[in-house]
């Protein structure tokens, strides 16, 4: 297994290389070419500068062999890839990067914000390319390429969800690009085509299920590959329908076949949705088809650096996804950065748009073309405090930052337990009943009451801020009522804050009718796209964390299987990273329930479960650790008076969607 230098800061590019791209294009004489705002805020210091019209762009067509006969019939499948590329590079004899986007969804459900789709001309070739990595890096002297995955708009074969056909879509790409595969003028004649046009070097970028294929194809390790830049993408298929065995969906991958494949797809390929759909039982247990669709045990072949961007407040592919995949990138001293906002499922053209057009410009140009920028010399980490408000650290998570355990016990209110670093005494417990109607905002708001679906553990005020950076867990010892049971934990911040509201339609931006253009542009495709702003919320708690899991799955990754009543379980419950600070003022609560409705099924019982305080912990990445916990809660009030409010009145905070669009898409 190859293993990088285990260094927290990304590796200069050899001076040599950045004068070589320098000559090859920031020296190149202007092209005339339409004016447009990026091209007035664009300058020569590190970066590429628009040099090539947009207009005169080569548009064109290939069918790549994957090598893979997904839909049985006998012949390799071919993958559509569209491509943009500048004209004048190609007259002048100069070869170009690649920024590349695979996806399922240029046909049936559109890309970015306002939903585009792909477009074509009465020929077929391509108009209309969406997003606008197209209208401002072809100037700038890169190619696009977008890629049908297996099953989808122009490709043969059939959608994979993850698995082999998925990622050699778009790694077969990276293999023609580098002259390592065969690509066709057409979908079915015999007419080949070589990449003469470009460099090798490839940035993969994209959202949600094209950011997952990003990071499906860096952990094959396949060479010409310099980055992925994955944004809100899953790293691992299981997780994304289940959590340790609880269904996290009315729905399966077969579904999302049917939704994402071609009108050609949906007849064709009925076989591979079957098997998708007897490989993911919806008693959650693992089967070897997840497996196959897990990229985290594989990121030692990673040779790419990785740019990651995530919402902490991501409900629908949620934060474990990028938490287990940095973690594992880091053991294996992969070159990475990391964006996380207080958004959902938002890309950060739409949250951040002033600021990450430049940085993904100066990344790029890093890592495809050699500049020396500093890019890789800045803090690792940009955080979103609150909205529009963003700090950075040089690592992430933070040196400093400790698991730290922290122990549930009773309270001196019935029903309202504490949080600190004692052990409680053998013997104490706390129970709660699956209420199956209730979910983390009900807990939440009446935390300061003995109320029968939860059990709450809260600190005192704090004295001083303390900070959350990374992945948490819970371990558990419950003993159930019944032979089915469903777990939840959260982690809440107690007290007000102004917060974006993830749950809304938005999921934290509101997208504005006027428009701010990024690149250049055709009249069919302009490059100009509605502005977006904050979606603001005033909450009076905040729940920044989740975990769930079925208690029959206790001994995972076992099958589940029935519970005895009245016998103790252990099992841990792995809660989503994050990156939170709780003020000084404020209090952090657990909470362990069981159904979090809306986000997690419901078991096919309501049991009543007894936890065993003692047999229980909290493990938070706490920035300083334990002593870091214990100055902030040193001198504080009883852990049960709750300066935020007036006593029992409740709390408001963001309820959690009443139905999620089950697609890793918008």
């Amino acid at each position: 297994m190859r293993r990088h230098p285990r260094d927290t800061r990304i590796p200069w590019i050899p001076l040599v290389a950045a004068v070589l791209a320098a000559l090859t294009a920031v020296l190149l004489p202007p092209v005339a070419g339409p004016a447009t705002a990026a091209t007035a805020q664009s300058g020569s210091n590190g970066m590429s500068r628009p040099v090539y019209s947009y207009d005169r762009a080569v548009r064109e067509s290939v069918w790549v062999d994957t090598g893979v006969d997904g839909d049985g019939d006998g012949r390799a499948d071919r993958v559509a890839v569209d491509i943009v590329r500048p004209r004048e590079a190609a007259e002048q004899g100069r070869r170009v990067p690649v920024i590349m986007d695979a996806s399922p969804y240029y046909s049936c459900c559109g890309r970015g914000n306002e939903g585009q789709k792909k477009t074509y001309d009465a020929q077929g070739a391509p108009v209309q390319f969406p997003l606008f990595y197209d209208n401002y890096f072809v100037p700038r002297g890169y190619a696009v390429v977008l890629v049908d995955l297996a099953g989808t708009n122009r490709s043969d074969g059939c959608v994979d969800i993850g698995g082999r056909s998925d990622v050699q879509s778009a790694k077969s790409v990276v293999d023609w690009l580098n002259g390592r595969a065969r690509g066709y003028r057409t979908r079915t004649g015999q007419d080949t085509t070589e990449a003469s046009w470009t460099t090798g070097a490839v940035g993969m970028i994209g959202k949600s299920y094209d950011g997952t294929v990003a990071n499906g194809v860096a952990a094959t390790g396949v060479e010409g590959l310099k980055t992925i830049v994955p944004i809100g993408a899953i790293s691992s298929w299981y997780d994304y329908y289940f959590a340790k065995g609880a269904a996290l969906y009315d729905g399966g991958p077969d579904g999302l076949a049917t939704r994402v494949e071609s009108p050609e797809a949906l007849a064709r390929c009925k076989a591979v949705k079957r098997a998708l759909a007897e490989g993911a039982p919806r008693n959650g247990d693992r089967t070897p088809q997840w497996d196959a669709r897990d990229y985290v045990p594989d990121a030692g072949n990673v040779r790419a650096s990785v740019f990651v961007v995530h919402g902490t407040q991501d409900l629908n592919v949620r934060t474990k996804h990028f938490g287990q995949w940095w973690d594992a990138l880091a053991e294996e001293g992969v070159e990475r950065k990391i964006w996380l906002s207080q958004t959902g499922h938002v890309d950060p053209f739409d949250f951040r748009r002033e600021a990450w057009v430049p940085t993904l410009h100066r990344w790029f140009d890093h890592y495809l073309l050699g500049y020396d920028n500093g890019v890789d010399r800045e803090p690792m980490a940009d955080i979103e405090r609150a909205p529009d408000q963003w700090s950075t650290d040089r690592v992430w998570p933070p040196s400093g930052t400790r698991a730290t355990a922290l122990r549930p016990a009773e309270g001196p209110v019935t029903g309202v337990g504490t949080l600190g670093l004692a052990p409680a005494p053998r013997g104490a417990t706390a129970e709660f009943t699956d209420d199956p109607k209730l979910n983390e905002h009900d807990w939440a708001t009446h935390v300061d009451e003995a109320t029968p679906g939860k059990a709450g553990f809260v600190t005192p005020p704090l004295t001083r801020d303390l900070r959350l950076s990374g992945s948490s867990r819970v371990d558990l010892t419950v003993t159930p009522s019944t032979a089915s049971a469903h777990l939840s934990a959260v982690l809440v911040d107690l007290g007000p804050a102004t917060i974006r509201d993830y749950a809304a339609r938005g999921e934290g931006i509101l997208t504005l009718d006027e428009r701010s253009c990024w690149g250049s542009g055709t009249p069919e495709d302009t490059g100009c796209f509605k502005r977006t702003e904050a979606d603001k919320e005033q909450v009076g708690h905040t729940v920044f964390s989740r975990g769930w899991a079925d208690l029959g799955h206790y001994a995972d990754p076992a099958p589940g299987r029935p519970l005895t009543p009245g016998k103790p379980y252990k099992i841990t419950l792995d809660l989503a990273a994050t990156d939170h600070v709780v003020p000084a003022g404020h209090r952090l609560a657990l909470i362990v329930a069981g159904t979090d409705a809306g986000l997690v099924e419901p078991a096919s019982t309501t049991p009543r479960l007894k936890v065993d305080l003692r047999g229980t912990t909290a493990r938070l990445p706490l920035v300083g650790g334990y002593a870091a916990f214990a100055r902030a809660t040193a001198g504080g009030h009883p852990a049960t008076e709750r300066p935020t409010a007036p006593t029992g009145t409740p709390l408001p905070g963001i309820r959690p969607p009443a139905s999620l669009d089950h697609l890793p898409a918008r």
